[in-house]
């Protein structure tokens, strides 16, 4: 396949690009490199991909030196000349779109980046895959479209009506413009609910990095909700095997979906949506004292309120993905957290 594979410098764009390359398939990747954290990381990861610049320009092409099969280009989704002249050139069999302006809590300061890169920039992807026939477009939304919902554990049958940060709307937002398009051209869309993902080259403005660091440099970690938090973590190996498994399933009608009883998961137009996670929330402080035990040190912890936007748990149920396309991840949080830990020792060097 040649797969567009938006968001390669970010974390699940990254290990979604690497393997699908080690398949032997063809991968034209895209980001912007913004600066919303650590830009090292990002660096780090396209280098990981066969890209040595320490710099790069916007819309010039990189060859991968590591992987003949994969070029590389920084562009803004919102340049839709940019990206038109991408799906043109290379004319993509399929798209897995994971760019985005991520979190929670940086959406209610800066609101604008939201709408031009989950909103704007979505829209001009749906444009190149109508224009230029792709076979199937996979594209990132997110846990946070539940809300204000507390029926646990979450469904994709469930309504979600009811966000609770711009970000959450925006990717509820995707999902509806998702809808259109798979109705109108009979575009094949599968939209991807990612529950907490974490895991090597994870984003340094997550919990499990924050923390990390925190301890590291014996600094006290912020606990919201005074602890009284459950996350639906989920190792991103198993998020790479789930997101494969949808690349190569195009969503197609569903024969029994009826606007009587409407199903929000599936439509009689091609489209899809499916909850990716583990299906069994972690309590944050469990999650701390295993982070504490992969360290070797224990945490000072400073206990705060519910933060705007948050939500108090999240849960999984991946019933549909697992009977869709077999898939069931296997890592224990444990485990995975430990190899967050050896991969920032290495990198970092501490």
């Amino acid at each position: 396949m040649r797969v567009l594979v938006t968001g390669t410098a970010g974390f699940i764009g990254f290990h979604v690009a690497k393997r699908l390359l080690e398949r032997g398939d063809e991968v034209i990747g895209i980001d912007n490199i913004n600066d919303y954290y650590d830009i090292r990381v990002k660096y780090g990861r396209l280098k990981e991909l066969g890209f040595e610049e320490e710099d790069f320009a916007f819309a010039k092409r990189y060859q991968s030196a590591k992987y003949p099969k994969h070029t590389f280009y920084r562009i803004d989704l919102e340049d839709k000349t940019a990206l038109e002249a991408i799906f043109k050139e290379y004319k993509p069999t399929h798209v897995c779109h994971l760019a985005a302006q991520a979190g929670v809590r940086y959406s209610l300061t800066n609101p604008d980046a939201y709408v031009q890169s989950n909103i704007v920039g979505f829209m001009n992807i749906l444009e190149a895959c109508r224009h230029y026939e792709v076979e199937h477009l996979a594209y990132a939304s997110s846990s946070s479209v539940y809300g204000l919902n507390e029926r646990m554990p979450f469904s994709v049958e469930d309504n979600v009506d009811h966000p609770i940060s711009l970000y959450a709307a925006s990717k509820k937002s995707n999902e509806l413009m998702a809808h259109t398009y798979s109705y109108l051209y009979n575009i094949s869309t599968t939209g991807l609910r990612f529950f907490t993902v974490y895991g090597p080259w994870g984003r340094p403005d997550m919990a499990l990095f924050l923390f990390t660091k925190a301890i590291l440099e014996d600094r006290p970690i912020d606990v919201f909700n005074y602890g009284k938090m459950k996350r639906d973590f989920t190792y991103i190996d198993d998020i790479v095997e789930g997101v494969i498994r949808v690349i190569d399933s195009p969503a197609k009608p569903d024969g029994c979906w009826s606007g009587r009883r409407p199903n929000p998961a599936s439509s009689k137009a091609p489209y899809r949506i499916y909850n990716i996670g583990n299906g069994s929330p972690v309590e944050l402080m469990d999650f701390i004292e295993a982070l504490e035990e992969a360290l070797g040190k224990k945490a000072k912890k400073n206990m705060l309120p519910l933060q705007p936007g948050d939500v108090p748990a999240t849960w999984a149920d991946t019933s549909a993905l697992q009977k869709d396309l077999g898939y069931k991840p296997n890592t224990p949080v444990k485990e995975g957290i430990k190899e967050f830990v050896k991969w920032y020792r290495s990198f970092y060097g501490v």
